[in-house]
């Protein structure tokens, strides 16, 4: 396009010489208007070509103000960039309008319900977990477990909390359940070992009692003892309930009340977790939650996977369907991106000002000229055919004036 330009300048004088040639000969009018139209032609070319080429370099080389305006004024250029990105693209104003009329909710609700992208989208998620999962080291999780797990869980104590939760339990009567369940054990219990009783009223007994009456007494004692685990079993207001009732309720509030019961609590609690085998269940259960995330994200048939593509289609269908949904994400997603380019609205134009500040003055120059130098030479053109035109209509004028 260069070529072509600087073509049509040398045409342009090439006419002009001619035609001031013809004029000297005592040629026609005609050559007035020619004369008049390349000197014209040549001057638009001349000035366009310096303006373009002042953009970029220096005309000629010489030191003329104001000329490779790039090469100079590039890091201006980059920070007046950056603000206009700043003002007129990252404005709340702007991507508050943008994401309305873009309904990101209900184009990603109409994606997800597809199953192939629902699949795809598990995928990619499993294949982050496995990631994840593989790049963390044992012992450091193990360490944090046992710090933000274990150690606060002994820093917690659990006489009063347990003693809350055992209050409510009672209070609602959600213990009768298990009160039935021991009262049944213990009569069954009571009646299968009719021989451990005899066996146990026999050793008890003297030594000088005969053994007919030790039978006859353990038959006694084993018949008051069934009778009254019966009686314990089928009577809900046994008196034996009861007091089993007044226990709970008096251990639920000592547990929060007394400094005894409180002291025990905790002696329990670090006997439990102290034990080797709890140790040794904190410190494998890393390992084994890590085999069941690994097993189940690798398997694509897996409960977990299966869960999630489920779970991924039906946001989906809600996301395109239900309005007050969309609503709801249209509001936290502007709120989101909002808040993003109004806090770090001039850390995202710095990454423009930056990125231009380091770039090579004459590379940039460079790279500019061939991305726009195309549309610019086509300045060229027009200046030398306007020029011309404009040329022949002032000698036109002037002729038919005086």
């Amino acid at each position: 396009m260069k070529a072509v330009a600087t073509a049509l300048l040398l045409f342009a004088t090439a006419v002009y010489f001619f035609a001031r040639w013809q004029e000297a000969s005592g040629a026609g009018a005609w050559a007035g208007y020619v004369r008049a139209a390349s000197e014209a032609g040549m001057v638009g070319a001349l000035a366009d070509w310096f303006a373009v080429t002042a953009l970029f370099k220096r005309p000629l080389g010489l030191p003329i103000p104001h000329t490779a305006i790039i090469p100079t004024r590039k890091d201006v250029i980059g920070r007046s960039l950056g603000d206009f990105v700043g003002t007129n693209f990252l404005s709340e104003a702007v991507v508050r309008d943008k994401l309305q009329r873009a309904e990101v909710p209900r184009r990603i609700g109409t994606w997800l319900d597809d199953p192939d992208h629902a699949e795809r989208v598990t995928s990619e998620l499993a294949t982050a977990v496995r990631g994840a999962v593989q790049v963390l080291r044992d012992e450091d999780v193990q360490e944090v477990v046992e710090h933000a797990l274990v150690r606060k869980v002994i820093a917690q104590p659990w006489g009063p909390p347990l003693g809350r939760i055992l209050g409510q339990v009672f209070a609602d009567g959600s213990h009768h359940k298990l009160v039935d369940l021991v009262c049944d054990r213990a009569y069954d219990w009571v009646r299968d070992n009719h021989d451990l009783v005899l066996r146990v009223v026999s050793q008890r007994a003297p030594s000088w009692s005969p053994k007919f009456f030790d039978e006859i007494v353990a038959d006694k004692i084993y018949a008051e003892v069934l009778s009254f685990a019966w009686a314990v079993k089928t009577d809900p207001d046994h008196q034996m309930r009861k007091a089993v009732d007044r226990f709970l309720v008096e251990f639920a509030h000592d547990l929060q009340h007394d400094e005894r019961t409180m002291a025990k609590a905790e002696q329990i609690k670090h006997q439990v977790l102290e034990h080797p085998e709890v140790q040794n269940l904190v410190s494998s259960a890393w390992s084994t939650a890590k085999k069941m995330i690994l097993d189940a994200a690798e398997d694509p048939s897996s409960e977990l996977r299966q869960r999630v593509r489920d779970g991924l289609r039906s946001l989906g269908k809600r996301l395109s369907a239900e309005d007050e949904l969309r609503g709801k994400v249209d509001g936290w997603l502007e709120g989101a991106v909002v808040h993003v380019v109004t806090n770090y609205r001039d850390e995202l134009t710095t990454l423009i000002t930056d990125t231009v500040e380091r770039w090579d003055a004459q590379e940039t120059s460079r790279k500019i000229e061939l991305q726009v130098g195309r549309d610019l030479q086509f300045i060229r053109i027009n200046g030398t055919v306007v020029g011309s035109l404009a040329g022949l209509a002032i000698y036109t004028v002037s002729e038919l004036l005086i």
